[in-house]
């Protein structure tokens, strides 16, 4: 038999959770290789990175989706188990699970906006022919990058608030702010200045200086936190100042920022798990696919 896409892997991994035990993704790769009868070569075909089997990232993706539709949820690191929702799913006697039937989630929809137009589940072959090869190249591209941004927000979340800090220092000084990451830690987590966690060069000549609140919450962030921190930036006559937090700000805290002075940036986990991506904090490249094209030049004939 050949080897099941994701989608359909979604259900039979839901049922193994069943058990309401704690359960890692080696445990699931084995429990629905055998529910699938997958031959040893099935189970060891690589992708073409050679860094992980095709049978292993399909569940893995199957992990993914469930955590997003609220289906199973992670207690600690690397472990994963049925959460209420996803038993009252399997109450529901359905005979499959698909993308369809999670976007009914409101969890999942946000998830799946994060790679709007995005199509990376997998496509059967009547549907890939109305797709160039680039465009599944692209949409494959940003769906991978959607999922690594969310594993980047939960891996942030489950760290001190000392580790937040530092990858606070690292992120701005990879944009081009605070000079040095030492220099730049010695104006973070001292001043306790009424909000204000601290202070980075907006240059690093420092011509200017950018205050800083960093909140490693899993709460929304609403507008009178973000009015406390303008009070803040007031009384120290601060004219630029960012807040970064690992959760969300609400529409009235995002609208408030618009109309003031000064001027405050704010950074929600998404968009911090974004910019990490872009100036390679906390990330590494796993592979390279060059893609060529004919060179006319070389064909020229003088």
């Amino acid at each position: 038999m050949s080897i099941p896409d994701f989608q359909s892997l979604m259900l039979p991994l839901l049922q193994f959770t069943a058990d309401e035990r704690e359960h890692s993704r080696s445990e699931a790769v084995d429990a629905l290789a055998k529910t699938f009868a997958l031959s040893e070569e099935e189970r060891a075909l690589p992708l073409s990175s050679g860094r992980e089997t095709v049978f292993a990232n399909r569940v893995g993706w199957a992990i993914t989706y469930l955590k997003k539709a609220g289906l199973l949820t992670s207690m600690q690191r690397g472990f994963f188990r049925i959460s209420p929702r996803g038993k009252e799913v399997l109450a529901e006697k359905p005979s499959a699970l698909s993308i369809k039937d999670l976007m009914r989630f409101p969890e999942f929809r946000e998830f799946r906006a994060v790679a709007a137009n995005a199509d990376d589940e997998i496509r059967h072959d009547q549907e890939r022919q109305a797709y160039s090869p680039e465009e599944m190249l692209d949409s494959a591209a940003r769906a991978m990058r959607a999922r690594l941004a969310e594993e980047l927000l939960e891996r942030i979340k489950e760290c001190s608030p000392q580790f937040f800090e530092r990858l606070v220092i690292d992120l701005l000084v990879k944009m081009g702010y605070g000079g040095s990451p030492r220099e730049a830690a010695q104006h973070l987590g001292r001043s306790g200045d009424g909000g204000i966690d601290g202070l980075i060069k907006e240059d690093p000549l420092g011509f200017d200086v950018v205050y800083l609140q960093a909140k490693r919450w899993q709460n929304v962030v609403g507008r009178p936190e973000v009015q406390r921190f303008v009070g803040a930036l007031q009384g120290l006559r601060a004219r630029k100042g960012v807040f970064l937090t690992t959760s969300w700000f609400t529409p009235e805290a995002i609208d408030y920022v618009k109309y003031i002075d000064p001027k405050v940036v704010l950074i929600d986990g998404r968009t911090l798990a974004e910019l990490m991506i872009d100036h390679d904090v906390g990330v590494t490249v796993a592979e390279v696919f060059a893609v060529k094209r004919i060179d006319s030049d070389y064909f020229e004939e003088s």
